[in-house]
């Protein structure tokens, strides 16, 4: 009776592991944080305005587990030009609140409506979205032609399938334990060696709603691809660039012939030696692209 009773409590831990690790993490502390905040109807909001005081808007647009500090470099390399970038944090991540619902693309594209208008930012945006961020960019653009002045992809989700998003669909219990007890482990291990991003990546699995917000998005926006708003871009006449890494293992470089399928006019660029972190591994290239693309 002993034995049964043992195997009993070890089968309620288990189960309980996850709400257990999520109560032992802590929220961000803002006083840390380099922005501003926007409590805004669906969530509070952390962002920052990097680059020169005036200057043509470029909005950036982060990915699944890299919060806003991955733009460092790239908007120090527009600000070179003129160019305003707004960076800021999406919901679970970096100092932006987790908040409940479903992160699908209404759930992003909202937060970044409601973050543009509470700085009064109206028209002529360029929105610069990389791997998750890209399919973000991609829904906004979509819903809010009139707003656009060019969409920029880098590495974006939303054209061919993002990872293996199945193991993540295996019912609310198993996919969620997973993805809260094995999954954080080994996203750190994973950027150990990245260098400063790694630090940050590394930080934000020990912050509490960010590891349920990266399954979330995992079922919701990753498990879908946007042709339908793709499409909508291209009749639109919005100009779209997407740049790519030659061996990104992550987003599949196929991607490129689907797009091509798309939108015909998009224009798009391989960096070659690049992975899925072209961002901070390729800055300086990723600059150089961006440069070409906005002064033409």
């Amino acid at each position: 009776m002993t034995v049964v009773w043992s195997i009993l409590a070890l089968i309620v831990l288990v189960a309980l592991l996850p709400i257990i690790l999520e109560m032992m993490r802590a929220e961000p502390d803002e006083d840390e944080a380099p922005g501003k905040f926007a409590d805004l109807a669906s969530g509070r909001t952390h962002y920052q305005w990097l680059g020169p005081v005036r200057g043509p808007v470029v909005v950036a647009v982060h990915g699944l587990t890299t919060p806003s500090p991955i733009w460092d470099d790239i908007a120090e390399g527009l600000g070179e030009t003129a160019y305003r970038v707004l960076v800021y944090d999406l919901y679970g991540r970096g100092f932006s609140k987790a908040t409940p619902g479903r992160q699908g693309p209404a759930y992003f594209v909202r937060q970044l409506e409601e973050l543009l208008a509470h700085l009064d930012v109206q028209e002529d945006v360029t929105l610069l979205g990389y791997s998750m961020g890209g399919a973000i960019s991609t829904a906004y653009a979509a819903r809010h032609p009139e707003q656009m002045q060019r969409v920029i992809l880098l590495a974006p989700s939303g054209i061919e399938a993002f990872e293996n998003v199945a193991r993540w669909q295996l019912g609310p219990w198993i996919g969620g334990w997973w993805a809260r007890v094995v999954a954080p482990f080994r996203g750190r291990a994973a950027v150990r060696e990245a260098g400063v991003i790694g630090a940050v990546q590394r930080r934000e699995f020990r912050r509490r709603g960010f590891n349920p917000s990266v399954l979330s998005s995992r079922r919701g926006i990753l498990a879908q691809t946007f042709e339908q708003e793709h499409r909508k871009i291209a009749n639109d006449g919005i100009p779209v660039m997407a740049i790519w890494g030659e061996k990104d293992d992550v987003i599949p470089m196929r991607g490129v012939g689907t797009l091509a399928e798309w939108n015909r006019d998009a224009r798009q660029e391989v960096i070659d030696g690049a992975g899925h972190g072209l961002v901070f591994t390729h800055g300086f290239d990723v600059v150089a692209l961006l440069r070409e693309m906005l002064r033409d």
